[in-house]
């Protein structure tokens, strides 16, 4: 017995012949026929068997089939006239063989009147063919005989997978024994080339089983339906709904168009290759509205049925130039899709300006391409070509609307990628632009930053700063505007630019932020009457955190507006999250925010950042804010680049490889404490003659500093402000130098909440010069608001400072 026919093959001659004609298998029903062993038979040329003159009958059409009556040569010098069918079929190992088969004996023949045949041809409206208990061919109607296109007599005693020689044959021959052996019918779908077809057909089969009168099964009836337009119409809306799920998961250009050639790729063709146009040069202009040959494209992507094998001539970001009579520029010019294909010549007069791609042609056995321009919002972007060479079939009408309809929704996703692309450089670009583009240097603190945009959702509102303040303290901010793009970017320059001017006039972090909030609350206001009726609210909200920090008592002001809570780590302590109270985000109005002050020791790390540091879909905000504290950079490494190589290493362990879903910034800081010896302090008496003593007392502590060469413009500085002071001000008045390597400070503080002003002295006026002396002499000057009054400072450069 046969495993592959378990019911025996004694009915059928069968041998298989190479396609070097030599003779591979023959089995005993063969033997029987001609006379030859198959010991004899095998190894040898299949045409010794054939009797003088004799000739084998011409393939059909597809070139897979060929039958008809040949005149054989029996073992003992007879001839042997028989019907035979061959079906040329792969081999497991590569290349191509031939199965020859021909029925013979009692199951090929069967009387007019057999109950199974009348029975099944009955029942059936459609395409029906009858198998016997043997799984052997018993008969099938004229509508079965037009699918087949054999003659019934012919084939009479074949199974199925004989007569259909295909590997789908032996799907439906287990099919069909299955329902011989349980004797419940079933339905099938298939997809296969039925007879000597050129093109696959979609068949709907009904298996029954045929029974006698005492319910015995006797056969099989096969019914089966083409429903290959339904079909296909069911396969192109698959394809349609996932080109509309699986295309423009991203905002990505590149990505866009991979989606788009492995949708197309093995579902409509076997290589599909994506080729765009540049954008205009100055990123902002429009398209071409016509094109001309040769048109430049650049390959975006392609996808082939070979996974892992190079099919494509060009290399993702390669440019080529594309003649008139490239498949490229003949659909981009005509603006529809074009066919060509090889059995009208078209294929291969396009292929004549370029060998590369004609020798690839050759090598794949490409017969058949589809070009199609990529246009969206009347724009055309690039063309995608499918191709086809496993495929037999040549693109159809039909296929070419499924494939204009796929790359319509591609050009769109295509489309909206470069508009985000466009949008998300020009946020970036005036993000960067709002953002300082390095920390000012100063006694206070070592500072060092990162920002990094969100990897997909485009350019967000984060900011940092750090702020040069009166009397060498230094203000850090952190915030987050929401929303991303350029209204995101564009608020966050304006809250910035607010922060900045808030901090001159040197109010506390709590009044900051509340003066801040009233400035998100008009913003908001704003927007509202932007978009919509007057007096509704737009969505304009922030987070900030604000912080001061005075190297001289070594404390530390933090306030925050619904912002994440800075972290710490002292020389000699362990990383933690300082509570500062958290207070409501900017933007929400009429609610109070509280500070928290804290000694910070020389050397503390600060860190300050935005959510995007913390946020992630795979972890929970305490997993990471147990890996920020564990990325701080140890206080007592204080070398050049520690706080560089401990703001990689942060971003390293919190953000995942493909880049973070949000912006995300981070500001590190290292504080320095002032020594006593660079501060000095006096009280000044209320009488104008004791001035004079109070400048001897200045020069003389210059001196000591050996800072002689300020000396003459300290003393008018200080005279000019203690004399002012003692005349408008209120006691106790105070005056306190300071000094690092390069600034020299004057403050002069009194108790009177008046704050001076600049005025312009008139020709004869005896007095309103002094704070415009000032002014001259000095890099710059303010004043501030304290508890217990006011501040008058002014800032001198040092010139050994300055030569530095």
């Amino acid at each position: 017995m046969n495993p592959r026919h378990p019911h025996g093959e004694a009915a059928t001659a069968r041998a298989v012949v190479g396609e070097d004609g030599v003779l591979l298998h023959w089995n005993g029903t063969a033997r029987d026929l001609l006379g030859y062993a198959p010991g004899e038979a095998e190894g040898r040329p299949a045409a010794l068997l054939l009797a003088d003159g004799a000739a084998l009958p011409s393939p059909e059409p597809s070139g897979t089939r060929w039958s008809g009556t040949v005149d054989l040569r029996h073992r003992d010098g007879r001839t042997v006239s028989r019907w035979l069918l061959a079906h040329r079929r792969r081999r497991g190992s590569g290349g191509a063989e031939w199965l020859v088969v021909t029925p013979v004996g009692a199951a090929a023949t069967r009387t007019p009147d057999d109950p199974l045949m009348i029975s099944a041809l009955k029942l059936s409206r459609c395409a029906t063919i009858v198998y016997d208990e043997n799984l052997r061919l018993h008969g099938f109607n004229d509508a079965m005989a037009a699918v087949i296109g054999l003659p019934e007599e012919r084939l009479r005693g074949l199974t199925l997978s004989e007569i259909g020689g295909k590997p789908e044959s032996l799907v439906l021959e287990e099919d069909v024994r299955e329902v011989l052996r349980t004797g419940r019918g079933r339905d099938v779908q298939t997809y296969l080339r039925t007879g000597g077809e050129d093109r696959a057909h979609a068949w709907l089969a009904r298996i029954s089983p045929l029974t006698d009168a005492t319910g015995r099964v006797r056969g099989v009836s096969f019914s089966a339906h083409d429903f290959t337009e339904q079909y296909l119409a069911r396969e192109r809306l698959q394809l349609v709904n996932e080109a509309s799920v699986r295309i423009g998961t991203t905002l990505d250009v590149t990505r866009t168009a991979q989606e788009l050639a492995d949708v197309c790729v093995p579902a409509l063709a076997d290589f599909v290759s994506v080729d765009l146009l540049d954008p205009p040069g100055d990123a902002e202009g429009p398209y071409p509205k016509t094109l001309t040959a040769p048109v430049a494209l650049r390959r975006a992507a392609h996808g082939s049925v070979h996974s892992g094998v190079s099919v494509a001539v060009a290399k993702p970001g390669q440019i080529d130039l594309y003649p008139a009579s490239s498949p490229q520029a003949a659909s981009l010019m005509a603006g529809g899709a074009v066919v060509a294909s090889a059995a009208d010549g078209t294929l291969a007069e396009w292929l004549a300006w370029d060998r590369a791609r004609a020798e690839r042609v050759a090598e794949l056995g490409i017969h058949s391409t589809l070009s199609v321009p990529l246009r969206a919002r009347g724009t055309t972007l690039g063309v995608a070509v499918l191709t086809r060479f496993r495929r037999p079939d040549p693109f159809s009408a039909d296929d070419m609307l499924l494939a204009e309809d796929v790359a319509a929704r591609a050009a769109v996703c295509i489309d909206n990628a470069r508009r985000f692309s466009r949008e998300r450089e020009t946020a970036l670009a005036l993000q960067r632009s709002l953002l300082p583009r390095s920390l000012p240097g100063t006694a206070a603190l070592e500072a060092r930053s990162r920002y990094l945009p969100a990897a997909r959702a485009g350019v967000g509102g984060d900011w940092f700063d750090v702020i040069p303040l009166s009397g060498m303290r230094v203000a850090m901010v952190v915030g987050d505007v929401v929303g991303h793009g350029i209204q995101a970017s564009a608020t966050m320059g304006r809250l910035r630019t607010a922060v900045r001017t808030l901090a001159d006039i040197d109010l506390s972090p709590e009044e900051l932020l509340t003066h801040l909030d009233d400035l998100v609350v008009r913003l908001s206001a704003e927007a509202g009457t932007e978009g919509g009726a007057a007096g509704d609210v737009g969505e304009v909200g922030a987070t900030c955190l604000y912080a001061v920090y005075d190297p001289v008592s070594r404390r530390c002001t933090l306030a925050r507006a619904g912002h994440p809570p800075p972290v710490m780590v002292t020389p000699g302590g362990r990383p933690q999250e300082l509570d500062v109270p958290a207070g409501p985000p900017l933007g929400l109005g009429g609610l109070p925010f509280e500070s928290l002050e804290i000694a910070l020791p020389e050397g503390t790390v600060l860190g300050m950042y935005t959510d995007g540091l913390v946020e992630s879909h795979g972890r929970d905000l305490d997993e990471s804010h147990r890996l920020l504290l564990d990325a701080l950079p140890d206080p007592a490494d204080n070398g050049a680049g520690a706080l560089d190589e401990a703001c990689d290493r942060i971003l390293h362990a919190l953000l995942p490889p493909g880049g973070a879903t949000d912006d995300v910034a981070l500001l590190l800081a290292r504080t320095r404490g002032l020594p006593a010896a660079q501060i000095a302090t006096w009280d000044i008496p209320s009488d104008p003659a004791l001035v004079a003593p109070v400048r001897k007392q200045v020069l003389a502590q210059l001196g000591v500093w050996g800072l002689e060469d300020a000396g003459f413009t300290t003393e008018l500085v200080v005279s000019e402000l203690v004399t002012n002071a003692i005349r408008y001000g209120e006691h106790p008045i105070r005056l306190r130098l300071i000094h690092d390597a390069t600034t020299l400070i004057c403050e002069v503080s009194d108790a009177s909440h008046t704050a001076p002003h600049l005025r312009r002295a008139k020709t004869f006026d005896e007095g309103g010069r002094g704070l415009l002396l000032v002014a001259q002499l000095t890099h710059r000057w303010g004043s501030r608001h304290t508890t217990d009054g006011k501040t008058i400072w002014a800032e001198l450069p040092l010139l050994e400072g300055l030569d530095a």
